[in-house]
């Protein structure tokens, strides 16, 4: 199961992105510099149009390429999908070489970033007209964009990170849904009194610690405060919202605020999720993804009212907009720089006519998801969908996962000190100061 999406081929796949996409990151480096031998699968040189991607996605990357090669006999795409890890293997010997895919897949951010300094991918933003461009959720789109030029489309749904609450407990407990990190903060003694954990966290599996840290520097310092940090501006970890929210972190696991034993309970096999839908803890903080096991783990939790969800709280005296959404904004085609002229037209013929068209959208749409396209409010069955679906039409901003988007080395770095703060062996500034020595590697 490929982690980095959700949908129709799997309901996880996106929670353990955040985990491994440093180590593809770490992969992808190694051969940004290397010419070196594909696999054999890989046709730059002779001029057949091939599409590499993951084996997650086979449910709208084959259905859509079977629709261009029908209505293009003479311009036809080749798809070799692969899972995640034999992708990463191959692409990062191919990238670099004449063997490169014509469209190849990429999560964006940080190895995105290695891929356009090094020259690996085409700048398309002159390829792509209005018709195209204004028909995609802004903040999606940007995912694609590097240095105000667009390298990379969307072309998976879209998946925030949001709070879910267990309307049941919070009743027992006498609290409402939570707007604002101080009402967060009182609720925390009223749930435990009420004999329940008020948070749960999958601390077994890391991953979800970030979501803390990137919703609680948005919304105490805004956007600029994570993108000095890509920007690499020196001491950039120092800022005082990232001291702020690590002290908050810190703070709320002082104050009981996560379920007993977080940092042994496992994401990766719902059982954070399993505490708050069984009734055990009271809120949750995960991905979009995490909505498509409720009903595995209790058919009747939603019809029965007690699914409830939200965005992260704001905090008083913040920068940060509370519109402002964190997550994996969509997984991503680029063109490689290696294709031909005729190889490129072929490409963005299926990009701008194929990819996101209306059976394309459907199919997104039909398996529950949301795709990262305007106006489709209607179509969407349900009111998590719709009401997910707003959230994202109304965000200034859509953050994508900080791992995503940092360098490979910084990536590393991440999860062992945010494990160490999560568990109290370090403290804000040490954070800071270990963080800081990854900036320009």
């Amino acid at each position: 199961m490929n982690p980095l999406t959700r949908g129709a081929s799997g309901t996880g796949r996106k929670r353990r992105a955040t985990r491994i996409v440093a180590t593809v990151a770490a992969a992808t480096a190694l051969a940004l510099g290397l010419a070196a031998c594909g696999s054999g699968t890989g046709t730059a040189a002779s001029g057949t149009v091939t599409a590499w991607g993951s084996t997650a996605d086979s449910a709208v990357i084959t259905p859509s390429i079977k629709e261009f090669n029908a209505a293009n006999p003479s311009s036809q795409i080749k798809v070799n999908l692969f899972g995640t890890n034999d992708y990463k293997d191959k692409i990062r010997t191919a990238i670099g070489s004449p063997q490169a895919p014509t469209l190849v897949y990429t999560w964006g951010g940080g190895t995105m970033a290695q891929y356009v300094k090094a020259g690996l991918i085409k700048d398309i933003t002159g390829d792509l007209d209005s018709s195209y461009t204004d028909k995609l959720v802004p903040s999606v789109a940007a995912g694609g964009v590097n240095g105000g030029k667009t390298y990379a489309v969307p072309m998976t749904a879209t998946s925030p990170v949001v709070f879910y609450y267990n309307n049941d407990v919070l009743k027992k407990a006498g609290v409402e849904q939570p707007k604002t990190w101080d009402e967060l903060l009182a609720a925390v003694p009223k749930i435990k009194a009420a004999g329940f954990a008020p948070i749960a966290l999958g601390g077994g599996s890391k991953w979800p610690y970030l979501m803390w840290i990137e919703y609680l520097v948005d919304r105490i310092g805004g956007p600029q405060v994570f993108q000095n940090i890509l920007d690499n501006k020196p001491n950039a970890w120092s800022d005082p919202a990232v001291i702020k929210a690590n002290t908050m972190i810190q703070e709320l696991v002082k104050a009981g605020g996560f379920a007993s034993g977080f940092a042994s309970v496992s994401a990766d096999t719902n059982a954070d999720l399993a505490l708050m839908v069984t009734g055990k803890a009271a809120m949750l903080l995960q991905g979009a993804w995490a909505y498509s096991g409720i009903s595995q783990i209790d058919p009747t939790f939603e019809s029965s009212g007690k699914l409830g969800f939200g965005p992260f709280p704001a905090v008083t005296g913040g920068k940060g907009d509370p519109k402002n959404i964190a997550g994996n904004p969509s997984s991503y085609w680029a063109i490689s720089s290696k294709a031909s002229d005729a190889q490129t037209k072929t490409a963005l013929d299926y990009l701008t006519n194929t990819v996101w068209n209306d059976n394309y959208t459907k199919s997104i749409i039909d398996a529950g998801n949301i795709p990262p396209v305007k106006g489709v409010g209607d179509q969407l069955k349900g009111d998590f969908a719709k009401g997910l679906n707003q959230m994202i039409a109304d965000a200034p901003n859509f953050q994508q996962s900080w791992d995503l988007a940092l360098s490979p080395a910084a990536s590393a770095a991440f999860w062992t000190q945010l494990d160490l703060l999560f568990n109290g062996s370090e403290n804000p500034q040490q954070f800071s100061d270990n963080m800081n020595k990854t900036i320009g590697k």
